[in-house]
């Protein structure tokens, strides 16, 4: 079992692509070994093998005439791009890719530990490189919104004249983080994160390809949906747990193995090594998270959400925050839970607590802008919000007594003096005639007639005695006796 991760071959003969591009002169943009991590040995080597981004590499993409290298078509040279993403969406990934084109030469930098010195040392050896080798360099810049404005400003002359193609990569706004110089020498390109079929993907690509796991290990279904959930679209977050959890898989095995003795060791070591299956309790183990049983599109999801509804109507704060950890915990799409949130808002806190509605609006507004893992932070605002204010369903209890009586064909017409009155002809037909204008009258409220005839003196609203409809009740009640001239 100790050869698990060992698989670095593509093929039976043993030549290692890398090894050759090494020999060859060619640059690799890093040659993998077989201790590597799962996530470096899976890197894709050509634009096609990339799960995810199809938005970029259509053909004839800058990306795909970056790859394309000396073999490129047409007279537009390669641009600097800066790759903008959430961790694990393949930044590094295209990076390494674009390194492997012919007359290509591959500089990688991090921003984190480059300084001047070494930018300038780059573009010198990139010009040298342009000039004496006819070789374009590709200088890679992981994190790049970690440069000062000092040591962005040092590669704008090496992007300007093209002694280097920059491919600077960021989790951070660019339009904050980078020097506007460079933003207009360079290609914006945006990446998305990786949706559960793209990582269900690349994880049983993982399981069956030489270079990672070599069809040593196969996923239960359980655990590849485990994996899956808890990757949140991050593919190397993905493939690091596939490799912890085949880990705790094989120890299992190595344990079951021990106790297997005579005739029956002989025979399984005959018919050769069956593939160890990695169950959830591997993944559980390996992680350290226990799996959420929790069906995004079946009855887990509306249990849930029903039983957060119930909790924050119910004011059981704590029951409310712990189906709401529950729902993220289980990867439930953060706007969903937002919009439950709204509604919960408006249905039954109501009139109560007229802010809880501008909590939980603000609250969805702020989810999408900033995304998670911070937006389960606002969430638990809106929730503490709404399950400890007061309660009041009567605005939503009011408007289905209003429909019901639409719906029973009762509020025939409207009042002449009520309709509008501006278009040619509608005087004559007495629209606005004996309108009392309600701001000519003391305190704004004037006596007439409003509703239809047959819904006169119809109360659809009824405020309780909650927080601030206390008020409200005493106002409204003054307010109906004015207007309706009792």
């Amino acid at each position: 079992m100790d050869d698990l991760f060992g698989a670095g071959q593509d093929n039976a003969g043993g030549r290692d692509d890398d090894a050759e591009e090494a020999r060859d002169g060619r640059p690799t943009g890093g040659a993998t070994s077989p201790r590597s991590p799962l996530a470096v040995r899976m890197r894709p080597r050509t634009l096609d093998d990339v799960v995810g981004q199809q938005h970029l590499l259509g053909q004839g993409s800058p990306l795909r005439q970056l790859a394309a290298g000396t073999d490129a078509t047409g007279p537009a040279g390669p641009s600097s791009l800066i790759l903008w993403g959430p961790p694990g969406t393949g930044k590094t990934t295209l990076a390494h890719v674009i390194a492997k084109g012919p007359g290509r030469k591959f500089v990688e930098l991090s921003a984190i530990t480059a300084g001047v010195k070494d930018v300038r040392r780059v573009m010198d050896e990139a010009l040298t490189a342009r000039d004496l080798y006819k070789t374009t360099t590709v200088l890679f810049l992981d994190e790049i919104h970690r440069f000062n404005k000092a040591q962005q400003d040092a590669l704008l002359p090496g992007v300007e004249n093209r002694w280097v193609v920059l491919v600077a990569a960021t989790t951070e706004n660019p339009s904050f983080s980078v020097v506007s110089p460079l933003l207009s020498r360079s290609l914006l390109l945006t990446l998305k994160p990786l949706t559960d079929a793209d990582v269900e993907g690349l994880l049983l690509r993982a399981t069956a390809d030489a270079r990672g796991l070599g069809g040593k290990v196969e996923l239960s279904a359980e655990a590849l949906e485990h994996l899956v959930r808890l990757s949140g679209g991050d593919a190397r977050r993905a493939l690091t747990a596939l490799e912890a959890a085949a880990g705790v898989a094989f120890g299992d095995a190595d344990d079951a193995d021990a106790v297997v003795v005579g005739a029956a060791a002989e025979g399984a070591a005959s018919a050769g090594p069956a593939p160890v299956r990695i169950e959830l309790r591997h993944t559980e183990r390996a992680l350290d998270v226990a799996s959420v049983r929790y069906d995004r599109a079946g009855d887990q999801h509306y249990d849930v959400a029903s039983a957060f509804i119930k909790s924050i109507r119910g004011s059981d704060v704590d029951a409310a925050l712990h189906y709401l950890a529950r729902m993220l915990e289980a990867g439930e799409d953060p706007k969903f839970v937002a919009r439950r949130i709204v509604i919960s808002a408006a249905e039954d806190v109501g009139m109560a607590d007229p802010t809880a509605l501008q909590t939980a609006v603000a609250a969805a507004q702020a989810v999408q802008l900033i995304g998670m893992p911070e937006g389960r932070i606002v969430l638990a605002e809106a929730v503490v919000h709404l399950a400890t204010a007061p309660k009041s369903n009567a605005a939503y209890m009011g408007l289905n007594q209003a429909i019901a009586d639409v719906r029973a064909g009762l509020g025939n017409g409207i009042p002449a003096h009520l309709r509008d009155a501006h278009y040619p002809g509608s005087k004559q037909l007495g629209h606005g005639k004996g309108y009392k204008y309600a701001h000519d009258a003391p305190h704004s409220v004037a006596t007439q007639q409003y509703p239809p005839d047959d819904l006169v003196g119809r109360n659809y609203y009824q405020p309780t005695a909650n927080g601030a409809e206390r008020d409200i009740a005493t106002r409204l009640e003054r307010l109906r006796k004015i207007v309706r001239g009792q």
